[in-house]
C-alpha cells in the first residue's frame, strides 16, 4: 500500500495544480482542445472527439468513485492479480493528468506480459492510448512505449502510430517524427494511405538529405508494388522535389496525380510551369484562368500570392512578357482570384470531413409537438 499512497500524493499534486482536463471539456462542449492546430489527420482518423465523450461517459458510471477504483487496481498489481481487458480500458479512460498515465503504463506493462501470446480481437488498446497522450500533450511517454521492446505487439496497428506522427508533426517535432516511421518500419506494421502522407508531409518539412532519401525510398517502393499514392501524399512529395531543385521529378510525380481540380493542385502545376516551361506557356495557363466564364456556379482558379510572385520575378528579365504578367494579375485580383495562403499553409491543411451529427436535436423547436402550433405564438399570447 506504501506504492498506492506514493501514487495518489502525486496525483494530488498534479490536480491541485490544475483542473482535470475532463472537467474541460464537459465545460467546452464538442470542440476539441486540438482543432485548432491540427494539420493532416481528419478527426475520422484520431477520433478525439469519440474519446473524449466515452471518456466522460467512464466518469459518470462511476462517478465519485474513480480513486477507489485506482486503488482496486493497485491492489491487483501488488497481489499479481490478472488485469482484466474491460478493467484496461475503463482505467485509460479515467486517466486525466499525468501520474494517471504513468499509473496506467504499469498496468499495461502487466497487461501485455500476460496476454502477449493472445490475440486481442478486434480490440486494440494501442490507439486509446495514443489519443490519451496527443489529448495530455504526452508525446515523451507516448514514443518511449511506442519503441519500448517489451510492448512488442501492444501497438500493432498503423492507427497508433499514425496518431503519434500526426501529434510530432503538429508540434513540429519532424525529425522525433521520422523516428516513429522508422520503427514503424522495424516492426513490420503495414504503411496506410494516412501513413504516406504524413511521411511525405514530414520530409517536406525535414527538406535535408535525410528525408530525401526516405522519400525516394517510399517512391520507389510503392512504384515497385503497384499501390496508388494518395493525393495529398503525392502533393507534399511534388511540393518537396520543387524544394530539392528537381523540377522534372516533381513534374512525374505530378503527372500521378488522378483528379487535379483543386486550389493547392493549381498552384503545384504553376510552380512546376514555372521552372520546367516555357514563360509563353505560363501565361497561357493564367490568361486562360482569368478567362473562366462568370457564372457563380463554375469554381474560378485560385491562385497564391506567393506561387504568382515566384511566376513574376522570374519574368522580371523579359519586358514584354512581364507588362503581359502584370495584366493578368491585375484581373487575377479584381477577380478575387489571389489568395493569400502560402503553399505550405494549402499543403497543410486539413479538409473538413463530413459530420454525422446529431444537429438536428439542437435546433430550437418553432412547432409543438402536440398541437402543431407555433411555439412562439403560445408564448406570446401567455
Amino acid at each position: 500500500m506504501a506504492v498506492l499512497g506514493s501514487w495518489t500524493a502525486q496525483r494530488c499534486l498534479w490536480e491541485n495544480g490544475g483542473r482535470s482536463l475532463l472537467r474541460a471539456v464537459a465545460q467546452s462542449g464538442p470542440c476539441c482542445s486540438h482543432q485548432a492546430k491540427r494539420y493532416l489527420l481528419t478527426d475520422d482518423i484520431l477520433k478525439l472527439h469519440e474519446f473524449q465523450k466515452k471518456k466522460l461517459a467512464t466518469l459518470y458510471q462511476i462517478y465519485g468513485k474513480k480513486d477507489l477504483y485506482f486503488q482496486m487496481i493497485e491492489e491487483k498489481l501488488q497481489r499479481n492479480g490478472i488485469i482484466l481487458r474491460d478493467e484496461l480500458k475503463t482505467l485509460l479512460h479515467l486517466c486525466s493528468t499525468q501520474p494517471d498515465v504513468e499509473f496506467a503504463k504499469r498496468v499495461i506493462y502487466r497487461y501485455h506480459a500476460e496476454n502477449k501470446n493472445v490475440m486481442f480481437g478486434e480490440f486494440r488498446f494501442g490507439p486509446v492510448f495514443l489519443r490519451l497522450c496527443y489529448e495530455l500533450d504526452l508525446e515523451d511517454i507516448a514514443l518511449d512505449l511506442l519503441k519500448d521492446q517489451t510492448l512488442r505487439g501492444f501497438f500493432s496497428d498503423c492507427t497508433s502510430f499514425n496518431i503519434l506522427m500526426d501529434m510530432l508533426f503538429t508540434k513540429g517535432q519532424y525529425e522525433r517524427a521520422v523516428e516513429v516511421l522508422v520503427e514503424m518500419r522495424n516492426q513490420r506494421v503495414r504503411f496506410s494511405k494516412d501513413t504516406y502522407i504524413l511521411a511525405f508531409a514530414v520530409c517536406y518539412k525535414l527538406n535535408n538529405p535525410n528525408s530525401c532519401k526516405i522519400c525516394t525510398t517510399l517512391l520507389e517502393e510503392i512504384e515497385m508494388t503497384g499501390d496508388l499514392l494518395p493525393k495529398q501524399a503525392a502533393c507534399f512529395a511534388a511540393a518537396f522535389a520543387l524544394k530539392q531543385n528537381e523540377f522534372q521529378r516533381a513534374r512525374t510525380i505530378y503527372s500521378k496525380i488522378m483528379n487535379t481540380d483543386t486550389k493547392l493542385c493549381n498552384n503545384l502545376l504553376l510552380l512546376i510551369k514555372v521552372h520546367t516551361s516555357t514563360m509563353e506557356d505560363v501565361l497561357h495557363f493564367l490568361e486562360a484562368a482569368t478567362g473562366t466564364t462568370g457564372s457563380i456556379l463554375v469554381k474560378k482558379l485560385e491562385f497564391s500570392e506567393e506561387v504568382l510572385a515566384s511566376a513574376g520575378q522570374k519574368l522580371k528579365s523579359q519586358a514584354e512578357l512581364h507588362t503581359r504578367f502584370n495584366s493578368v494579375y491585375q484581373r487575377l485580383k479584381n477577380e478575387g482570384q489571389i489568395s493569400a495562403l502560402t503553399l505550405d499553409q494549402m499543403l497543410c491543411y486539413t479538409p473538413p470531413e463530413l459530420r454525422h451529427t446529431n444537429a438536428h436535436l439542437l435546433r430550437n423547436r418553432k412547432i409543438s409537438h402536440r398541437t402543431f402550433r407555433s411555439l412562439q405564438s403560445t408564448l406570446l399570447v401567455e
